[in-house]
């Protein structure tokens, strides 16, 4: 999807200017200066290079999607695969500063995600009925993501209320310990790698989707070139990873200190966290190329509860046993409390609501669309408010 949303050199101004911001920062950290301009300039230099750095990852990804002649919708997903990765980099600095927050900016991610593609839907050319047509991959495939993710929120979320009330207040709070989340991070991850799988061999060469122009695949990457930007996508999430993970530290103790919920730090976050991906969106759907918009929206939605989510539980897991982030008194790592338990629970209306809106006819109308918004921003506030 590069061709679109990533022409020029924009990844290289985010790469470099972020890179200065967070020397700047990094220089005067111990200065006595305010905390609150150390922590902007680390947080939106650190943002700025894991931007450049999904841009960079996108484009390598893009480089082999071409040379593989892969149609614009699955290319546009694998794209967004891939723009996963700095932003997980980015997270496993934030957990190990920030256990808690870091968890909860991933499921935040999930209603955030959500939250932009039900707007976007609003977006999208519509018939004279008022119905917007969605792409036969998203219709046929994710929407059984949707589901999934629908009841492993839904069971997790029950099983965490359960195990809250019932196990008591002791000692043993019947906390997720590291082979809980082992589990539920593998088991998550195998429904993501399957539906990959599903998604290459069922629509690479789907007819009803948009291939890549013969003229773009000539002009694609060369091979060294594809490893060169990947390797340099890498190094640039680890540098602007670590900075963001200083930044929120700083936030959450700010926002602690100023009597705030952890909840309305780890909201800006995932905001911030999600601006690349809206960006990608709001491009490709200026150029009309609304297979690659509806791409990024819809994975930016599935991407989470089976690649992001998982990860994270496995991250957890590894720092919890390494002593790297402290453990529980009764050994466990994930906390189960309000906080946790409810930005769970409510990510299974959003997938219920966002299931059936895509998958009865394969369209979006307008009920469909002011109700997706509607219930997405619900969850939303009521995260904010009582979180």
């Amino acid at each position: 999807m590069a061709h679109t949303a990533n022409e020029g050199k924009i990844w290289l101004g985010l790469l470099v200017g972020g890179a200065i911001l967070i020397a700047i920062g990094m220089a005067f950290e111990h200065q006595d200066l305010s905390p609150w301009l150390i922590a902007s300039l680390l947080g939106i230099g650190g943002l700025a290079v894991v931007f450049g750095a999904c841009e960079v990852m996108i484009k390598a990804v893009d480089g082999y999607a071409k040379k593989k002649q892969i149609n614009t919708f699955v290319a546009g997903t694998m794209a967004g695969l891939a723009s996963n990765i700095p932003e997980i980099i980015m997270l496993a600095f934030i957990l190990a500063a920030t256990p808690i927050v870091g968890f909860i900016v991933t499921a935040f991610t999930l209603h955030v995600g959500v939250a932009a593609f039900g707007l976007y839907c609003g977006f999208l050319p519509r018939n004279i009925e008022g119905e917007a047509a969605l792409p036969a991959p998203l219709v046929k495939l994710s929407t059984d993501l949707y589901a999934a993710a629908g009841a492993i929120f839904f069971s997790l979320g029950i099983v965490m209320l359960l195990m809250k009330v019932f196990v008591g207040d002791g000692i043993h709070r019947g906390n997720l310990n590291a082979m809980d989340l082992y589990v539920l991070g593998s088991l998550l991850l195998a429904i993501e790698i399957v539906a990959i799988f599903r998604l290459i061999k069922r629509f690479s060469n789907d007819e009803t989707t948009p291939k890549i122009a013969e003229q773009e695949i000539k002009e694609g990457l060369s091979y060294p070139a594809i490893i060169g930007f990947a390797s340099l996508g890498l190094l640039a999430s680890i540098f602007g990873g670590h900075a963001v993970g200083s930044f929120s530290e700083m936030l959450v103790e700010s926002l602690t200190k100023a009597g705030y919920s952890k909840i309305l730090g780890a909201l800006i976050l995932s905001i911030f966290a999600s601006a690349g991906a809206f960006t990608m969106i709001a491009i490709a759907h200026f150029k009309q190329q609304y297979n690659i918009a509806m791409a990024s929206a819809s994975g930016a939605i599935s991407q989470v509860p089976f690649v992001v989510l998982p990860i994270t539980f496995i991250l957890l897991a590894i720092f919890g046993q390494t002593g790297l982030i402290p453990v529980l008194p009764d050994g466990g790592i994930l906390p189960i409390n309000f906080q946790t338990t409810s930005i769970i629970f409510l990510g299974f209306p959003s997938m219920l609501i966002l299931w059936k809106s895509v998958q009865d006819d394969g369209k979006v109308n307008w009920v469909e669309t002011v109700s997706m918004v509607a219930v997405f921003f619900l969850a939303i506030y009521l995260l904010v408010a009582h979180g």
